[in-house]
């Protein structure tokens, strides 16, 4: 059993954990991902490692309240119990020889973003880190992202803070006006990854984006998370859990990516509401 010993909200839908996972939190690196389960009968679901505290033996998560175990998860406090919390998995964030990277971050990958902006900038390297939101209201990190960025601009797509727009506006306007990166390192929703791929291209700049598929062992058994990737004119088969989650986005096809993405949003909406019953029932 792992614990929880801490719980904020980041916003509406957005929640941040410290669990107590000391094996985890000793080896996990950026880029990487734990496999929880909510309790012994829960599904298997994955998220990114936010962060760690060796020290504590803690590791840090944040997740989006989307489908019915991340709405369980929502019900957790601060002193309950998790039944498991499985990892380092993936192969962590490459940053050997990085000196001048963007981090551009849509929503919740923001917090995937945030280790990879901060072990940069602990290394030595000139960070730019982009994010963006919907509205002012779901913004997160902004704090912590500011201290480990050497220039930070926030978008919103209603322009309730910082710059209206998505987040490829001011990457097209950097690159267009002569700005050069060692890399370009987007997570987030694939339709944001795909047009910073596509932001990208014109200028040659090499682009790594954190892929999300479904995932259910995390071990490159199951198949569902496998990606069709364009390397050389060939299609090759790669899976997030163990090939990546990084990969070059010029090679990923993100258009069967987003169409397999698609294809369980009623089931997740259907278990969401279910859940979200039975908690009202409770109450009551």
């Amino acid at each position: 059993m792992y614990q929880i010993v801490d719980k904020k909200i980041l916003n509406p839908s957005v929640v941040q954990l410290w669990v107590k996972a000391p094996l985890v939190a000793s080896r996990a690196k950026p880029g990487q991902f734990i496999i929880l389960r909510v309790d012994e009968d829960g599904e298997r679901i994955p998220l990114t490692v936010a962060g760690v505290d060796t020290e504590a033996g803690t590791v840090k998560i944040i997740y989006q309240i989307v489908g019915a175990t991340t709405e369980q998860l929502a019900h957790k406090e601060a002193g309950d119990y998790l039944a498991d919390f499985v990892g380092p998995l993936g192969e962590p964030t490459h940053l050997d020889g990085l000196k001048k990277v963007c981090i551009v971050g849509g929503g919740v990958g923001c917090a995937i973003a945030l280790p990879i902006a901060q072990a940069l900038h602990k290394a030595g390297a000139r960070v730019t880190s982009v994010i963006g939101f919907r509205s002012r209201d779901l913004v997160i990190l902004e704090e912590e992202f500011r201290a480990c960025s050497d220039d930070l601009v926030i978008m919103t797509d209603d322009g309730s803070y910082g710059e209206r727009g998505n987040v490829t506006l001011p990457l097209g306007r950097m690159l267009s006006e002569g700005e050069k990166f060692d890399m370009i390192i987007t997570i987030g929703p694939l339709i944001m990854m795909k047009y910073v791929v596509a932001t990208a291209k014109p200028f040659g700049t090499p682009v790594t984006v954190s892929m999300n598929p479904i995932m259910i062992d995390g071990t490159g058994m199951c198949g569902g998370c496998r990606l069709t990737l364009n390397v050389e004119g060939k299609k090759v088969t790669k899976f997030a859990c163990v090939d990546g989650p990084d990969f070059n986005g010029y090679e990923v096809d993100f258009d069967e990516a987003m169409m397999r993405s698609r294809m369980y949003a009623p089931f997740e909406r259907h278990a969401h509401e279910k859940t979200c019953n039975l908690y009202r029932k409770e109450v009551r």
